[in-house]
């Protein structure tokens, strides 16, 4: 008897962050994969992930790259504006993306979302995600939706480069109390929980979390004890640290932190009370990288747009 020909999933940029780790946990499960995405000449040599473009402008050549697919995992986002690139593109992309998915017969959609996604959001991150979720129910195609608010683990950003800067400044600003609470998940946790979504056959909506919930103090302390720094973490007037992030990020060619990044995060919206649904302790998670953390800058910028 011959066995079945092996599940074909879709993942948007399997070659960046939280859709590498997404294509690898499905590799590992015997499924084959292919990517859309924007850098399609970067797939490393002897992938086995067939790349193609991700170019919302060719929405006839997305539904080619999808048909025969069973399940797109779409890590898709603008997270800000950028030249020409706006939280409004990123809708708009989307809402083009998972037309195209339908049209393909796709059999499910799951999708990365953040969370406390909400229409009436005074943040347009906020506003555009729930536009984002609006539009993947409207396909008619059953969907999950995972909802992270921060990812640490592999080559993530924000770990990194806060102990990036605690191992070279003699003092790291914290806005306020730093008393605002976060709530990350592993990135790898986080792919996991995608793929057991995308073995499921309801709809359904949930936050991506991990077991700890800590104040971004205590997490900065962390990082700064790990690392070894002996940076002052002083606190700082909340309306500062947006234009103190700007300068750091002007000199080096890069953005940092968003203000409205910064006033969601403040306003807790990088927490949750959802139940756990990722292993990996931020804490221990950090102790156990101390030493490697912060080594190099990672660059938010050069990995979308140069």
């Amino acid at each position: 008897m011959m066995s079945p020909d092996p599940q074909t999933d879709v993942v948007t940029g399997a070659f960046s962050y939280s859709g590498a780790a997404i294509a690898r946990e499905l590799l590992a499960a015997g499924h084959q994969v292919r990517t859309l995405t924007g850098h399609p000449g970067h797939a490393p040599a002897g992938s086995p992930i067939e790349a193609l473009p991700l170019d919302f402008a060719d929405a006839d050549a997305l539904r080619r790259g999808m048909e025969g697919a069973h399940t797109l995992y779409n890590t898709y986002w603008v997270r800000f504006p950028h030249g020409d690139v706006t939280h409004a593109t990123g809708v708009s992309n989307s809402r083009i993306l998972f037309e195209a998915a339908a049209r393909a017969g796709v059999k499910r959609i799951v999708h990365v979302s953040i969370t406390h996604a909400d229409p009436a959001s005074p943040y347009p991150y906020f506003r555009g995600k729930a536009e984002v979720e609006r539009h993947l129910k409207a396909t008619g195609v059953p969907y999950a939706i995972a909802r992270p608010a921060i990812l640490f683990g592999g080559d993530g950003v924000l770990l990194n480069n806060i102990a990036w800067l605690l191992r070279r400044l003699p003092v790291f600003a914290v806005g306020g109390r730093g008393d605002y609470r976060v709530r990350p998940i592993h990135v790898d946790d986080l792919a996991r929980l995608c793929a057991g979504l995308g073995a499921r056959d309801d709809s359904v909506t949930l936050d991506a979390v991990g077991p700890d919930s800590l104040a971004f103090l205590d997490m900065v302390t962390a990082i700064r004890t790990a690392t070894g720094s002996h940076a002052v973490v002083v606190p700082a007037p909340g309306w500062l640290i947006p234009p103190l992030s700007g300068i750091l990020g002007a000199a080096l060619r890069d953005v940092l932190l968003t203000r409205e990044e910064y006033q969601a995060m403040a306003a807790g919206l990088a927490d949750s009370d959802a139940p756990s649904t990722g292993q990996t302790s931020l804490t221990d998670w950090i102790a156990a990288h101390g030493d490697a953390l912060g080594r190099g800058y990672a660059s938010e910028l050069s990995r979308h747009y140069r």
